[in-house]
């Protein structure tokens, strides 16, 4: 990680919630991709492989499926989030990382969650998790108005809200996509991937959260 040895000793650690903290993609990810399809389908009139294509179109334009919703058809965000966030059992689907609480504890500085999801579902999941009150608190996509990652706007709001001085930060995300924005405003970066190289905006790269630990001895 390139000149963070200094940020990580007194960082605010900002951490993305799913694919950094848990592992979504095998439960998570594919039932809210079926939701939000099913959702589309029901309010635009469109069949399951239209709406499963728009999907992932919005999704690549503006970050979230919502963004292109709002934009595009005057979509209710509370509605949709509501709608498209319902698990049975999401207890089931969210996959624990044993030792995600014992490295989380043992990173010194403030702890936040910068999410793209809804508030009630992220604090579910960080209950689920067992570490829930290791976290000062969850910035959700309710609190950056709508304006999702990697947009600059809900970055903003996030510095804003608990006054933080980007210098100062450390973001940890799976999205190179975001951690490009955090890296433009001053942050130190740590991507979350098995990609074998990175782009020069990450600072340092990690195939599973639980080696922050390590990476902050490297430093020294």
């Amino acid at each position: 990680m390139r000149g963070v040895s200094g940020a990580v000793k007194a960082a605010t650690w900002i951490f993305d919630l799913d694919n950094t903290l848990h592992d979504a993609m095998p439960h998570i990810f594919p039932h809210i991709n079926r939701s939000m399809t099913a959702y589309l389908q029901r309010h635009l009139g469109l069949d399951e492989e239209a709406a499963g294509t728009l999907r992932a179109d919005y999704w690549r334009r503006y970050g979230a499926t919502l963004s292109g919703m709002m934009k595009h058809h005057g979509t209710d965000p509370t509605h949709f989030l509501h709608d498209t966030h319902q698990f049975d059992d999401l207890g089931a689907m969210v996959l624990r990382r044993p030792r995600l609480r014992h490295v989380l504890q043992v990173l010194p500085g403030r702890k936040l969650v910068f999410s793209n999801a809804p508030q009630r579902y992220a604090n579910e999941v960080l209950k689920l998790l067992c570490v829930d009150d290791l976290f000062d608190d969850v910035f959700a996509i309710e609190h950056s108005r709508y304006r999702p990652k990697p947009q600059m706007a809900g970055f903003i709001r996030l510095l804003r809200r608990y006054r933080l001085a980007p210098v100062r930060c450390v973001m940890v995300d799976d999205s190179a996509e975001n951690l490009w924005t955090a890296k433009r405003l001053g942050m130190r970066t740590v991507w979350v991937t098995r990609a074998v190289s990175a782009p020069a905006h990450v600072d340092a790269k990690i195939r599973d959260v639980t080696e922050l630990p390590r990476l902050r001895a490297r430093l020294g």
